[in-house]
This record gives C-alpha cells, structure tokens and sequence, in this order.
C-alpha cells in the first residue's frame, strides 16, 4: 500500500483526510504544526492529536519528512545538501548562515531544461519537477530547520517551468499553519515565463526575482534560450505594471561577468530598461566552472556599476557569494551529480 505522505498538504487537505473519521480542523492543525513547525517525522510522537488519530494515520500515512542523503560544508560556514526522492531523483539545497539572517536555497526541480549555458544545472539536464512536500521538505528535513528565517527558489531548476507545486510550496512556507516565514523572506527566481510569472505575481504574495543576464535581447537569446519566447522586454514590462503590495520586492539578478555584460553600454541598457519602476537590481559575480576561461568582473567594476544605477534612482545591492568552495554558488549546482 502507497501512503499519503502528509508533508506537501495544506491544513485543508490534511482536515479532509481526517475529518470523515470525526475529527477536528484544529486537529488539522496541530498535525501539520507537528510537521512543519517541529520536523517530527514519526506520526506517533505528533503533539496534541489523540492516540487513536495516530494509530488511524500510521495506517495510510507518512509524515512525507525524508533525510538528505550527504552534505559539505564550506570555509563560510554553507553547508550543501544532497537529497534522492524515492523515484531517484536528485537534488542540491543549501543552507545558508550568515548571523541573524539564515537561509536555505531550495531547488524546484530535477535538473533544469531551460538550457541556460553560463549555469552548471542546465547542462546536468531535466530530471523532473519536484512535488510541493519535496520543495518544503528542503527546509524543514535540515538539522537547522528551526533557524531557518529566509528562503529563495535559487536552487536547481526553473521555478515558473513547475508553478503549480512552487505556489503551493510558498502557500505551506508562509501559512501559519505552515512554516509561518513571512512572505517579505521568500524570494523565488525565474528567467521569465511570461504566462507563469503573470500567474504568480497574482497568487502569491512572495518576492520575484528575473535573472537577466543582459539588457540586450539578441545578446540574452545566446545565453538563455527562453528569450526566444518571451522577450524581456515583455517580463519587465509585467514587473513594472503589477501592483505590488508594500513589503514586497521585484529584483533583477545580475551575473557580471568582465568584458562580456560590464561594460558601459550594458550599464546604460540595463537603465534604460528600469529606470522609473520599482524593480531593484542584485549585482552578483560570476563562478565558471571547469574549463571555463571567462571570470566574474572585479569588485571595482562591480561597485561602478551599483553606484551608477543608485545615481539613476534604480535601488542596486552587490550579493556576496557563498559556498564557492564546494560548487554551492549561483549556478554551480548539480556540479557534483552524475551528468
């Protein structure tokens, strides 16, 4: 028998299942506290539920909490994590610790298919999408589940190519019955699948990132394929035009890499493209891989650019990178995996 596993499920859903047996949407609540508020994967040691609700849920039911499998952890203290779902997929989250800020990275999906060639994950290939509970599960299967305080979809995959499971994941991430981050501390990227960004702009309170790459269309169609069907003019267009609620952030990504998209015409496209609105850009710095002769842009460069676009009026912050040291950066996942 294939048991439901509880971790995935909203309090709605977990009512549903419990409450042709006579029980209660506050009994509801005190299973999916028990799963995502204390980790507990053993249905018997859930809190405040009765003896006879865990006898009933060990019958059809699992707690759906699964261990990582292996870790690494970096000179800055990040620690990488590699999880295997019980069809064998795998995948890569990082936890992030940084004084009273700590974050885990989740992944979205099995690999990427987005195709994307400056990132390690797209060439590891499309393994497939990860459920709801797969994506919480990242957060809440860590030994430092109960520190965690932020959480971006920065991990492997396309978070817009699995909407469906993403939205509900951020619905259990920010759900007082749920994790209970706030959504001003969840932050999901994307490249910009226009249709699928429009959607969760509308049904999701967290924050929205695009990695952009360059200002420049024909110069991003080399480098993300998903330029070709939905332009960036088209995905800034329905940041800018969205009405965001007070708290919430629309960022642009940037990887800087020297002599390629730092120079002074990208500094003024990238102006030219969101001046006036209130998307603010993150600098960040570029990690090649194996064999890789391009290299990030120089701290100077970068602090030229964050100054030039603040005179602008454009809000620019330069992201430091983690866990360089063992391939847990922006876009070095899946560098340890079998391709």
């Amino acid at each position: 028998m294939i048991k439901t596993g509880l971790c995935g499920l909203t309090a709605d859903e977990i009512y549903d299942l419990i409450e042709p047996m006579g029980y209660l949407y506050l009994h509801a609540v005190s299973i999916s506290n028990s799963i995502y508020k204390k980790s507990i994967s053993d249905i018997h040691e859930f809190q405040k539920i009765p003896l006879k609700l865990k006898e009933k849920l060990v019958e059809f039911a699992s707690s759906g909490i699964y261990f990582p499998l292996n870790l690494e952890v970096s000179a800055d203290e990040s620690v990488k994590y590699l999880f295997r779902t019980e069809d064998g997929k795998e995948f890569e989250t990082i936890y992030i610790p940084d004084d009273k800020r700590n974050t885990v990275c989740v992944s979205t999906q099995s690999g990427c298919r987005m195709g994307c060639s400056f990132c390690v994950t797209g060439r590891y290939g499309f393994r497939g999408n990860l459920t709801a509970g797969e994506i919480v599960n990242q957060i809440i299967a860590l030994p430092d589940a109960d520190k965690v305080t932020h959480v971006v979809f920065m991990g492997m995959g396309e978070p817009m190519d699995n909407l469906e499971n993403v939205i509900k994941a951020c619905k259990i991430i920010t759900a007082e019955w749920g994790i209970a981050i706030s959504s001003r501390n969840v932050t999901v990227s994307t490249v910009g699948i226009i249709p699928a960004v429009d959607q969760f702009l509308k049904r999701s309170d967290c924050n929205l990132t695009l990695s952009l790459y360059s200002p420049f269309p024909e110069e991003r169609r080399e480098i993300v394929p998903a330029e070709t069907q939905y332009p960036v003019q088209g995905i800034i267009d329905t940041m800018k035009n969205f009405r965001i609620k007070k708290g919430r952030r629309l960022s642009v990504a940037y990887i800087m890499i020297k002599d390629i998209n730092d120079t002074d015409n990208h500094l003024k496209g990238l102006i030219s493209i969101l001046q006036g609105s209130q998307i603010r850009v993150n600098l960040l710095s570029y990690h090649p891989d194996r064999n890789d002769k391009k290299c990030s842009s120089s701290a100077e460069r970068m602090h030229f650019f964050k100054h030039n676009l603040i005179v602008s009026g454009i809000s620019a912050s330069i992201r430091k990178s983690r866990g360089t040291d063992i391939s847990a950066a922006c876009g070095l996942l899946a560098s340890g995996l079998k391709l």
